[in-house]
């Protein structure tokens, strides 16, 4: 399974709404796209998934949605992405098949190591540094934080592709691609920029 090297996690601030920002996403060219709204109720989130799925589909883009499992049918989602207090990887396996993407957020080597036995196809792996979107934030691992556990991801043969996610910033676009991180997972550093179209150019460089 090939999976895009840039993921959009939809967000909303006094610009975009969820919606508004997934289209900026697809339209400028980020073909993996994360349905992802706090604290919404399930109604609302399938209401949304089922837009979001039909714009995805404009651009042959993938859809997954955060942490609800029992969603992914019911919107034509790809998959799902997995937070460390969520259904553990197996069982999503287990509810989903084998032909939808698992995604589950990892702090550390072992997080990794966990979610790599059971199963899933990639790994969150962060925070990069602080971040707003995010509630609850599991301890900082910087740049050094990641090649430790790439390095370690090496010396043990495992292979899984791990997303850098977490307040990551246009300047720190090489640095975490030179440690050998698959891709990244974005969301304000788009929404918050001055020029998002022109941001998402230079992102969009990363998978190359």
């Amino acid at each position: 399974m090939k999976l895009e090297k840039i993921q959009f996690i939809t967000h909303q601030n006094s610009k975009y709404n969820y919606l508004e920002s997934a289209k900026l996403a697809l339209e400028n060219g980020i073909r993996f796209i994360q349905l992802r709204m706090k604290n919404a109720s399930k109604e609302d989130i399938v209401s949304l998934g089922k837009i979001i799925r039909k714009e995805c589909d404009k651009y042959n883009a993938t859809l997954i949605i955060d942490d609800y499992v029992e969603l992914v049918s019911e919107i034509g989602a790809d998959g799902v992405h997995l937070g460390k207090m969520d259904m553990s990887i197996d069982k999503a396996r287990e509810i989903l098949g084998e032909n939808k993407i698992i995604g589950g957020t990892a702090n550390s080597f072992e997080d990794i190591l966990l979610h790599y036995n059971k199963g899933a196809n990639y790994i969150g792996l962060g925070p990069f540094r602080f971040t707003n979107t995010k509630e609850v934030l599991s301890p900082i691992l910087g740049l050094e934080g990641y090649k430790e556990i790439i390095d370690k991801c090496k010396e043990k043969n495992i292979t899984i592709p791990i997303y850098a996610i977490g307040g990551i910033r246009l300047e720190d676009l090489n640095s975490i691609k030179e440690i050998g991180v698959y891709g990244i997972a974005i969301s304000s550093i788009i929404l918050d920029s001055e020029n998002p179209i022109s941001c998402t150019k230079k992102i969009l460089d990363f998978s190359k």
